[in-house]
């Protein structure tokens, strides 16, 4: 998938998943050659999430994580490894 797709696929997903607005999906793979993870290409291995949801009304910290974690978690099968939550 090219570079920008994957941030769009996984805004859109978290979207979907829990209704979060705002959400902001970056990549930040650029930041983190030749670290543990990164993939060579400069995209779609490191990727900062920031958002907001109903669905957190209520929950503890890991809990609402826990919720972001399970929503995108074919993208982390697929390769993304590293995911920095921000919660609104």
């Amino acid at each position: 998938m090219p570079a920008a797709q994957w941030a769009l696929a996984m805004q859109q997903r978290l979207r979907q998943r829990l209704q979060a607005e705002p959400v902001q999906v970056i990549d930040e793979s650029q930041q983190h050659a030749g670290h543990a993870g990164a993939n060579g290409l400069g995209y779609g291995s490191h990727f900062r999430v920031r958002l907001g949801s109903p669905q957190f009304a209520g929950l503890s910290r890991v809990a609402r994580h826990r919720l972001v974690y399970d929503a995108v978690q074919d993208f982390l099968d697929a390769g993304v490894h590293a995911l920095a939550i921000e919660l609104l």
